[in-house]
């Protein structure tokens, strides 16, 4: 009679246990990739910071310095192809 009873028990606290964890919490005063590009500065000594103190820096900060570096070297992405006017012989 009593394992009737565990089984079900025992089963809830399983899967109340497994249930959803918290979301993680979005930091107010991250600044922004914008903000992050326009000081190359603070950008290179946050890259450091994220290099070698990930963990205490966080990820959300992390990745918008990975973003600000990469838009600081490949720019905002409009610069047209302008090909030559005569074609390259080979």
């Amino acid at each position: 009679m009593t394992m009737k009873l565990i089984t079900p028990f025992l089963l809830v606290t399983a899967l109340v246990a497994c249930g959803p964890s918290e979301p993680p919490k979005q930091e107010a005063n991250v600044p922004t990739v914008d903000e992050l590009a326009a000081d190359p500065a603070r950008l290179k000594e946050l890259r450091r910071q994220c290099k070698t103190e990930r963990p205490t820096m966080g990820d959300v900060l992390c990745n918008r310095v990975a973003e600000a570096t990469n838009k600081r070297f490949f720019g905002d992405g409009k610069v047209p192809y302008t090909p030559s006017e005569t074609p390259p012989k080979f």
